[in-house]
């Protein structure tokens, strides 16, 4: 990469049009041994707490035997539930990482990112301490793009209006205001507008409608949830394992488990 300016900006040109996520291909590679093969992934320097909080549970063995729990096909696959590990003596799980949430890092196929609790209890979108999802995701077009745009502004109000509405309780809470219920709903309403109205509408970038139309991913989840990594091989595994018979909460019916998480520098 340390060759002359020209090349450094046409090859940075490149990937950018071509939707590349290039915070993520320069990071620490870990190769993630499952019962079903072997993926591997880049970790985004673009996400530095994620990245280190990641190698550090591999380098820990905290990853070891724990099992893929939730796989839904054409969406994603999760793993990190330190409680489905027949050791559960290592590091503990009940803990969250602030988000690093970056628009050059998104739901494209084979995107690794960080699980979390709903907005509704977690307006921060801090991140699970050791739970990750790797995307399987499908195609869209431009109907399916169009129904997403709108899925995600009608996200950003819900998020909006459920932070505004943590904000003004803890500011009650403190100053002792007396608000009901039922003014402190509507002053959050009249915020959460107001913070859309600043914001502007969602567009989803150009790079990214090509990517979802041609590679696929899960757009729907773009902005709210941080992606901290990407498959570089093994996206038959992810495949595979998203392809698997599940029960009615989405667990494979078979054990599927990562036997060991392996750091590359």
């Amino acid at each position: 990469m340390r060759t002359s300016f020209r090349i450094v900006m046409s090859l940075a040109t490149a990937l950018i049009i071509a939707g590349c996520s290039t915070g993520s291909r320069k990071g620490v590679r870990a190769e993630i041994q499952t019962t079903e093969g072997d993926i591997v992934i880049s970790l985004s320097d673009l996400t530095p707490l994620h990245r280190d909080n990641f190698i550090k549970l591999a380098e820990s063995g905290f990853y070891n035997g724990v099992t893929f729990h939730r796989v839904i096909k054409d969406f994603m696959i999760q793993t990190g539930d330190g409680s489905t590990r027949q050791d559960s003596s290592l590091i503990s799980d009940d803990y969250t990482i602030p988000a690093e949430i970056n628009d050059s890092l998104f739901h494209r196929r084979g995107a690794v990112a960080a699980a979390r609790t709903g907005d509704d209890v977690n307006p921060e979108r801090n991140s699970s301490g050791t739970q990750f999802y790797i995307v399987q995701g499908k195609v869209y077009n431009d109907e399916d793009l169009a129904a997403t745009t709108q899925r995600i502004e009608y996200n950003r109000r819900q998020f909006l209006y459920n932070k505004a509405l943590l904000d003004l309780r803890k500011e009650a809470a403190q100053d002792g205001k007396e608000m009901s219920e039922d003014e402190i709903q509507q002053a959050a309403i009249i915020k959460a507008y107001e913070a859309m109205e600043e914001a502007g509408p969602y567009v989803m970038p150009e790079n990214r409608r090509t990517v979802y139309k041609t590679e696929g991913g899960t757009p729907f989840l773009d902005g709210a949830y941080t992606v901290f990594g990407e498959v570089l091989e093994g996206m038959e595994v992810v495949d595979a394992i998203a392809g698997t018979a599940t029960d009615m909460t989405d667990k494979p019916v078979k054990d599927i488990r990562i036997v060991k998480v392996k750091i590359t520098r």
